[in-house]
């Protein structure tokens, strides 16, 4: 069974004592709250589905997430909308399949567009019900003013427009000299609003940026203690380039990248020591994960994946499937695993029900989950099918229960690099049609197309009627929306 085969990379969680989705909850966590419930969503950049304590780290301690997997459900079965940026970042503040609202690939420094400010986020369907809202960290659905969160539902913002790494100290043109860096990656703006308070980021202001964020974090959390509240903490980290405080500079045995997610854990501990200051604890949901799976070409400076095959920018598991943690208490039982696919795209309906909100009028594909997160008698998924499609908004697999499809592609396994360096070009690989057993075939080792073909006849007749709403790759199917344009 894949509980057995999961255990193994799961030490911290099974030493909490973790329990299954189904538990009981207790009689008086289904009283209904007198005020409107708080929510924040900490989403970090490139961490590997191995790399917090609940889900089996190595060589670094994370006290405060462990806390918060004994204190919450720990879900191993959660998917992000695309294996990288900004693709997973419109699926988590929309709902929806980043295809089905435009977004392709990665917004750059120099791109005329981003998502779309006709989609409704998160933040715009709670503004309706009178939230306070912020969002402090890397933002990358777009970086011209129209794009940017305070015009998609954000009162405040402060962060960085897109990756920490598309600036002039990029690896690929560190050799140059600064004039022909800058004609490759310009300076890497820092905002707050719609104002740029710094123009050009340096080294030494990426150290501090993660205590900055997390400073930003608390005050917005004392301040609106008597309203609700969204707050949006998309870390920058551990996205290469890494960088931490010097309260946390060399102390894992980890190195660097340890240190990185030492500081993580850090501030989710800040976090929770302010919403129990606040006397608001027991009235906040919060929601920890990444945004993809680890970037395995930067070797050391990467995170882990394990079990799992692959990483960022891969369709496998790897990629795709990331660790999250939820955690309300009265609401969601403690100590508790919940092993049913659930994924980004849930938060916003999930989130709109808990606040009685309204749900965008456009469609969108997450489902209400908040039956898994109270763990309530023989839950199960929403989802009868869950698709990924790829950055070129080709369908390229799809799960449905234990089974998962891959259609016939291309990929490429990374070469590790050292030191904050990626490594070689990646090694080519042709996949054929696949069928892989995720219960007992966790790491997608064993290719069963051939021994269940009626599994992959019904599988690729989802395919078909899914094609048929959002089309697959340059053909356009009517349920695809376009990205917002200048």
């Amino acid at each position: 069974m894949m509980f057995l085969l999961f255990r193994s990379c799961l030490t911290a969680a099974v030493t909490l004592g973790l329990v299954l989705c189904s538990v009981a909850v207790s009689e008086d966590s289904s009283a209904k709250k007198e005020t409107s419930p708080n929510f924040i969503v900490i989403f970090c950049d490139d961490m590997g589905y191995a790399d917090i304590g609940p889900f089996g780290a190595e060589g670094y301690q994370t006290p405060h997430l462990d806390q918060m997997a004994a204190e919450g459900m720990l879900f191993t079965d959660f998917y992000v909308g695309r294996s990288f940026c900004s693709p997973s970042r419109a699926a988590l503040m929309t709902g929806c399949i980043p295809t089905r609202v435009g977004v392709g690939g990665n917004f750059g420094p120099r791109s005329k567009n981003g998502l779309n400010p006709e989609e409704e986020t998160i933040a715009d369907i709670l503004k309706s019900k009178g939230y306070a809202t912020a969002c402090f960290g890397k933002w990358h659905l777009g970086h011209q003013p129209a794009f940017l969160p305070p015009n998609q539902g954000f009162d405040e913002y402060f962060g960085l427009p897109y990756s920490n790494d598309m600036w002039p100290f990029h690896p690929g043109v560190r050799h140059l000299p600064l004039e022909e860096r800058l004609k490759r990656w310009p300076n890497l703006p820092l905002y707050e609003g719609l104002e740029v308070v710094n123009e050009a980021v340096q080294p030494e202001d990426q150290v501090q940026l993660t205590t900055q964020l997390t400073e930003r974090a608390v005050d917005f959390i004392e301040r609106n203690r008597e309203k609700p509240f969204f707050l949006y903490l998309p870390n920058p980290q551990p996205h290469v380039p890494l960088f931490v405080s010097e309260k946390f500079e060399g102390e894992t045995a980890r190195g660097l990248y340890g240190d990185v997610i030492s500081e993580i854990d850090w501030q989710v501990g800040r976090i929770f020591e302010t919403l129990k200051a606040t006397d608001i604890d027991d009235n906040t949901l919060v929601v920890f994960n990444s945004d993809n799976g680890p970037w395995l070409s930067y070797g050391d400076h990467a995170g882990s994946a394990k079990p799992l095959r692959e990483g960022k920018g891969s369709n496998f598991e790897g990629g795709f499937r990331v660790s999250c943690l939820m955690r309300w208490p009265g609401e969601i039982p403690a100590g508790a695993v919940c092993r049913e696919v659930a994924g980004t795209i849930d938060l916003l309906p999930t989130i709109a029900n808990l606040a009685e909100a309204p749900l965008p009028e456009r469609k969108i594909d997450g489902q209400d989950i908040s039956e898994l997160m109270r763990g309530s008698d023989n839950a199960t998924s929403p989802h009868e099918v869950f698709y990924h499609y790829d950055g070129k908004n080709r369908l390229v697999a799809l799960r449905k229960g234990k089974w998962k499809l891959m259609f016939s592609q291309k990929y490429g396994s990374p070469v590790p690099g050292k030191g904050g360096i990626p490594g070689g070009k990646s090694i080519p690989h042709q996949l054929e049609l696949s069928l892989f057993d995720l219960e007992s075939d966790i790491g997608e080792t064993t290719n069963l197309a051939d021994q269940h073909p009626e599994v992959v006849e019904e599988l690729q007749g989802y395919a078909e009627e899914m094609r048929k709403d959002l089309g697959d790759g340059e053909d356009v199917g009517p349920g695809r929306r376009p990205l917002g344009q200048l």
